[in-house]
Order: structure tokens, then C-alpha cells, then sequence
């Protein structure tokens, strides 16, 4: 059976949920992993919601303060799913306190909060896990290696798309997300920071950018009461939406290979379209996650007129045969991360990291800043100024 590492999760809104049902998973779809996740603790702020995560999903212990699981010594490693602004806090804190960290992205609201994680968990020597649970479907690692093997030929451009309504309707409720001070970036952070990390895993670093960004929706009315999600809130006292709902953004890859990124989270008639179209000198690659399992793929010898094929991954692709048995088998957004947590737990089991890591977190938060920088000032800039 293997030995047990009492995990818990701080911030049970539907993010919370998912990485207590990805602990739960794993050892379902990983029968190999010699370390089993025990749910040990979870702590929400929110009156009644940590006692009812702990009902609903087995945690031992429910708790309104983080701190109590810092100080807690049966937790060896806690999920970070808090609002952006308490990323650097509790990330630092925890890591500080010797517990491994599956934190989710975009690790604060600078890459100076992402550097603070990522320099307390170096420090201490525990591992560091990050949400970019984008990279982890079976397509983009067959797309990743169908571009490594040079199949479509020298990459020349890329474009990243990730259009949302979640934030579209006008009676949204003005919480934290649309803050600056507890939100950060806006849809930079919530929706570009997965864009760069796939930009990276896929093409390899960004050496400059230059931005645009717009809010379309300037002001909301303020929430009564807790919320969870993307709550509604009609009536309340209106006030000013802080941080972005769009951006684009052009690329210069370190390769010579050139990037367009485009994100927006008040994108009326679009759910969860994110994807890429990859353009080589001998081919191209396409993925769209709302067809997961399946890569648009054209490579050959014909140039002009080359057809496009469809590849449905299967279980020579990436985690996939951990899921299903056969090709064309549907995945879900939950498997995902039910990746993410085994790579986490390998990572703790073997001393070696796997997946997403807050060096990742540091480079993706970096062009963040960059682009807004960008928007802000006009030019190009280099990620690493």
C-alpha cells in the first residue's frame, strides 16, 4: 500500500474541491505511487464552509485560520487554492514550516510574490507544485513532442487563445478578482499566466513582448455577502473594476519564432475556448480544449495544399493511459488535475521535481509584469528587465 502523507487544502471554493478530489483519485488512476495522500485539514474563512468541506470529503480536522495548519504537524503538504492576494503568505508560511506545496497559479500578484514562494521553498528544500494543469493534457505533451521531433519543421508562429464569459455578465459581483490590491492583474493572472506557460512548454522562453489591455466592464456592484465562483450581485453599491478583462499581446521567442496571445474574460458566446495553432516551416499543430483529446496535426512534403488531419490521443500520450484504455476515450478539466496531484506526490515520494514548478511560476508572473508594463508604457520589453 505504500506509505500516507497527510495532505491538507486552504481555501475550499471550487478550486479547493477540485484538489480534494484529485487526493482522493489518485490512487485510483496511479496504483503505483508508493505515497498515498490521508486529507488531514482544511481551512476557509468563510463561516461554515472548512466544517463542510470536512463533512463532505473526510478531512479530520476543519479550521476558519491557515496558521493552525501551518502549525499542525500531522500535514506534510498543503494545496494553496486562497485568493491571489494571500498566495505569498501562506506559500512563504508554509514552506517555511517544512510542508511541500501544490500552490495554485499565478502564485500572487507579482513575480516578486512568486520569487518570495519560490525562494522560501528552495530554501527549505520541500517540493513546489503550480495549477498551469493546462500542459498535463495528453495532447499538449503529444503536441510538445511532435515539435521537438521536428516534424512540422522549424516553429515560426504561434497563437494562444484563452476567451471566457465567466466575467461577462454586467451583474457580476465586484469581488476580490476585480481588485487590484487582492486581485492583481486581472485577466493576466486568471487566464495569460496559462497562456505563457503553455507559450514556454511548447516553444521555449519568451525573450520580448509588447501589450494592450482594456477593461470592458468598468464598474460592478459590490457583494452583500461571502461569495464563491463568479457570483451575481444586482443592486448593491457600484464601484470601479480595478485590473484588466483583456489583453493581447504580441511575441518574440528566444527560438526567432514569433507569438501572438490573446486573453478575455468578457468574451459573451465563448466558454473556456483556450487553444493554440502552431505554424512551422514544414507543418502545423492545433489544439482546442474543449475537444481535449484531440490534436489538429498537417505535416508532409506538399507545403501548398498540405491537408490537416485528426490525431486522438490515446495511451502512448502523455499521463493518458492512467484515465483510459483506448484512443478517442474523452478526458475532463478534473484529470487534469488529478495529473497534477500525482506529479506533486512524486515529486515529494522521489526527491525530484515533476510537473509545474514556482520556477515556472516566476517565468510565467515575470511576462505577466512585462506585459503590463508594456500596456502601461508602450514598446517592447524583455521579460527579464
Amino acid at each position: 500500500m505504500g506509505s500516507t502523507l497527510g495532505v491538507a487544502v486552504v481555501g475550499f471554493g471550487w478550486m479547493g474541491r477540485v484538489h480534494s478530489q484529485a487526493y482522493a483519485r489518485v490512487p485510483h488512476h496511479f496504483p503505483g505511487l508508493s505515497v498515498r495522500p490521508e486529507l488531514i485539514a482544511v481551512a476557509d474563512e468563510v463561516p461554515g464552509r472548512a466544517e463542510e468541506a470536512a463533512a463532505r470529503y473526510g478531512f479530520a480536522t476543519a479550521a476558519r485560520d491557515w496558521r493552525e495548519i501551518a502549525a499542525d504537524p500531522r500535514v506534510q503538504a498543503v494545496s494553496v487554492a486562497a485568493p491571489n492576494f494571500l498566495h505569498r503568505e501562506i506559500g512563504v508560511a508554509m514552506a517555511e514550516a517544512g510542508k511541500h506545496l501544490w500552490i495554485e497559479k499565478p502564485v500572487g500578484l507579482t513575480a516578486e510574490d512568486a520569487r518570495a514562494v519560490a525562494g522560501a521553498v528552495a530554501k527549505v528544500g520541500v517540493q513546489g507544485t503550480v495549477g498551469f494543469n493546462y500542459r498535463n493534457a495528453p495532447a499538449v505533451a503529444a503536441a510538445r513532442e511532435l515539435i521537438a521531433s521536428g516534424e512540422i519543421g522549424t516553429v515560426t508562429h504561434v497563437r494562444i487563445r484563452l476567451f471566457s464569459d465567466y466575467a461577462a455578465h454586467p451583474e457580476g459581483a465586484l469581488t476580490w478578482r476585480y481588485e487590484r490590491e487582492r486581485g492583481g492583474s486581472g485577466v493576466l493572472g486568471d487566464l495569460a499566466s496559462h497562456g505563457v506557460d503553455l507559450a514556454r512548454f511548447l516553444l521555449g522562453e519568451i525573450a520580448s513582448l509588447t501589450a494592450d489591455t482594456a477593461v470592458f466592464v468598468p464598474e460592478r456592484a459590490r457583494p452583500t455577502g461571502a461569495t464563491a465562483g463568479h457570483a451575481r450581485s444586482a443592486g448593491g453599491e457600484l464601484g470601479p473594476v480595478e485590473n484588466e478583462d483583456y489583453v493581447s499581446c504580441l511575441l518574440r521567442f528566444a527560438s526567432g519564432a514569433r507569438g501572438v496571445l490573446e486573453a478575455c474574460r468578457v468574451s459573451v458566446g465563448e466558454q473556456n475556448n483556450y487553444g493554440f495553432e502552431i505554424h512551422g516551416t514544414k507543418g502545423a499543430v492545433s489544439w482546442d480544449f474543449r475537444r481535449m483529446g484531440e490534436l489538429g496535426v498537417s505535416r508532409g512534403t506538399s507545403f501548398q495544399d498540405q491537408p490537416v488531419s485528426t490525431l486522438y490521443v490515446g495511451p502512448g500520450h502523455g499521463e493518458y493511459a492512467a484515465f483510459q484504455p483506448g484512443s478517442a476515450n474523452s478526458m475532463g478539466y478534473d484529470d487534469l488535475k488529478v495529473v497534477e496531484a500525482y506529479n506533486f506526490l512524486r515529486s515529494i515520494d522521489e526527491g525530484t521535481p515533476y510537473g509545474a514548478t514556482l520556477d515556472d511560476a516566476v517565468h510565467s508572473a515575470t511576462a505577466l509584469d512585462a506585459m503590463a508594463r508594456s500596456a502601461e508604457h508602450g514598446g517592447w520589453v524583455s521579460p527579464g528587465d
